[in-house]
């Protein structure tokens, strides 16, 4: 037999697609180039102590926009966007928020059939900066180089690492490292945002404007309804009282009326009720039970046989149980049926499902015609596949926290300015949560002023609720006007 030839793969290079494109806002005209490709990371390696060369890692997708006709980029604020998961893509806060496109879906009872559509996005964040939406290794178009591992960047550390790495990079071959410099990130985008702020200062001495964070979940002990952990009980109980509201569950002068009065019991009777566990006197407890019961919709049997401790997935099944729906967790707006109405848990997320098909479509088909981007690989809009092996391993025996790095963060770049948005239906990572994170981040009272925290009648992606997306449009372009210093200063 012939002896069998290897063949050796071309290295990894570059592909980048440049469009240009037009939009019309209010009466003026934006005109911007776009950018769409991959970005290969290579490591440096060493022999004998000396250079070697730098060996492919990696090759990130990413989606570039950037104003035309800006002499200085001095001035030009620049924010770096990407989702969380882990394992999901950053369509979302490309398609549904800042991009200069965006998918047309409609919203809770006004759903688009498909196969959907796409639109100009009148509320387009490339108004007041240049963006750059990245997808990390798994996810997009994002594949680890031959010969590689791909669970080596399915872990913390190396998810920062590399995107911080491309961060970087990009930042250098654009000659943009005096630009005003952003992240936005969402969900657990919310959790790399944070560490990235500690890496890209402490690594590559790039001190940051402003971060944006959409859906936040930066301490994970608020989030994990687990036995011993009483927090997400409490900390959820606003979010379930919101959602029994818009369902007319429960009855209440306003919406912002009822979530007050969750607040103000779960920091205080029910904390205390739970804290007390079996000392909690019968009189005593028949009372939280009423009062669950008449914030959160569900019955008062339902609340004592659950040991006073509404938990996600039975709730989200419980609320609209008698009319034979769930309610969603990224948004409690949206319902659907299951087989099993008797069930503890949902046999999908509702308010997934009715944003799944339309951002995959238009991204899909977005990326392949107007920006010219072509491929024959998946797209990977959510990868299970990167969140099931995911590493905490740094936090290994307790909760993934990166509140810690934020604080450090904000104390050594004193200007790093923080904009937290939250979405009152989220149940996927609640508002008051995130109220609670920031309430115990530990900052000084001189950059508490920092911090600015903004609430939406919508979920996790609060943008798909029209008056949400406005109003959200508003509050990032006033945070970035703030954040960015006058030329007379710089």
């Amino acid at each position: 037999m012939p002896e069998e030839t290897k063949v050796t793969p071309p290295p990894l290079e570059d592909k980048v697609v440049t469009t240009q494109h037009s939009l019309l806002l209010r009466g003026k005209k934006l005109e911007y180039t776009a950018r769409t490709g991959t970005m290969v990371l290579r490591a440096e390696t060493e022999k004998d102590g000396a250079f070697d060369g730098e060996q492919a890692q990696a090759q990130l997708f990413y989606v570039a926009y950037t104003l035309n006709g800006i002499k200085d980029t001095t001035q030009r604020p620049i924010t770096f966007c990407f989702n969380g998961g882990p394992g999901s893509s950053s369509v979302w806060l490309h398609m549904g928020a800042f991009g200069p496109r965006k998918v047309v879906m409609g919203d809770v009872g006004t759903l688009v059939s498909p196969p959907f559509g796409l639109e100009d996005n009148a509320q387009t964040l490339l108004e007041h900066s240049d963006l750059v939406f990245i997808d990390p290794v798994g996810t997009g178009f994002s594949r680890v180089a031959q010969g590689g591992k791909a669970k080596d960047f399915y872990g913390f550390t190396k998810d920062i690492e590399s995107v911080g790495d491309f961060i970087r990079l990009f930042v250098s071959r654009e000659q943009r490292w005096l630009s005003p410099k952003f992240l936005a990130g969402e969900s657990y985008g919310t959790t790399r945002a944070s560490g990235l702020a500690g890496y890209l200062q402490e690594r590559h001495g790039m001190y940051l404007n402003g971060i944006v964070l959409v859906s936040t979940v930066l301490d994970f002990s608020t989030i994990r309804f687990e036995l011993g952990n009483d927090l997400p009980h409490i900390l959820y109980l606003p979010a379930f009282a919101a959602t029994a509201y818009y369902h007319g569950k429960v009855k209440a002068k306003s919406l912002e009326v009822h979530i007050r009065q969750a607040e103000e019991f779960a920091a205080g009777a029910y904390q205390t009720a739970l804290f007390k566990g079996q000392r909690l006197e019968k009189t005593e407890r028949a009372k939280v039970v009423a009062e669950i019961s008449r914030l959160t919709g569900v019955s008062k049997e339902f609340v004592e046989n659950s040991n006073l401790r509404l938990e996600i997935m039975r709730f989200c099944k419980e609320l609209m149980r008698s009319n034979g729906n769930t309610v969603g967790r990224l948004d409690s707006r949206f319902t659907a049926f299951d087989r099993d109405s008797a069930g503890q848990h949902f046999e999908f997320d509702p308010s997934y499902a009715a944003i799944y098909g339309a951002y995959t479509a238009a991204f899909n088909q977005y990326v392949r015609t107007e920006l010219g981007f072509e491929s024959d690989t998946v797209y990977e809009i959510l990868n299970f596949k990167v969140w099931q092996p995911w590493s905490y391993k740094e936090f290994e025996n307790r909760y993934v926290n990166v509140a810690e790095t934020l604080r450090k963060a904000m104390n050594m770049n004193p200007n790093l300015r923080v904009m937290v948005l939250n979405g009152y239906y989220d149940l996927a990572t609640p508002y008051w949560a995130s109220d609670y994170v920031f309430d115990h981040l530990g900052i000084p009272a001189h950059l508490q002023r920092n911090l600015e925290t903004k609430y939406y009648e919508a979920g996790h992606m609060m943008y798909v609720h029209q008056p949400s997306l406005e109003a959200m449009a508003t509050d990032l372009k006033g945070f970035i006007s703030r954040s960015v210093p006058s030329k007379k200063k710089r």
